[in-house]
């Protein structure tokens, strides 16, 4: 019979990649020309972009995702802690979005190439991925 894999860990896979994917990309226009991507402004967090850093967060959730779909981690351990560097995630990524949220107010959605800061598709990113680790959690704290 063959082994099914958590449906939410399925998740946590796909948003991990959708995000590292894309703040992937979002680095590497910044790194390589300086600019930001999407003529949005780039916030500077300890002298690098912000995307950088959401770029090392997504990597580290996807290398636990991928770690837990080998089964080298315990479901319920690469849950928790899935469930912690998306919360990093979230913490970072809202404050980032917070600061955008007068110059949205000002600007407007037409302002922003996908209607929002890129840091707040990275927070949608990061809370479906807690919220995904977290009913994985719950679902699957019994098992083990």
């Amino acid at each position: 019979m063959k082994e099914q894999r958590s449906l939410a860990l399925r998740f946590v896979l796909g948003f991990s990649v959708a995000g590292f994917l894309f703040s992937g990309y979002l680095s590497a226009v910044k790194l390589f020309s300086g600019a930001c991507a999407f003529n949005e402004e780039c916030p500077i967090i300890w002298g690098q972009p912000a995307c950088v850093y959401g770029f090392l967060l997504y990597a580290t959730l996807l290398a636990l995702a991928v770690l837990a779909w080998q089964k080298r981690l315990t479901l319920r351990s690469s849950f928790v802690a899935l469930s912690g560097v998306a919360l990093l995630g979230i913490l970072f990524s809202g404050y980032l979005t917070a600061i955008e949220v007068p110059a949205l107010l000002d600007k407007g959605f037409s302002a922003y190439t996908f209607g929002v800061p890129t840091c707040f598709l990275g927070l949608v990113f990061f809370m479906l991925t807690f919220v995904s680790a977290g009913l994985g959690f719950a679902h699957n704290k019994d098992k083990e």
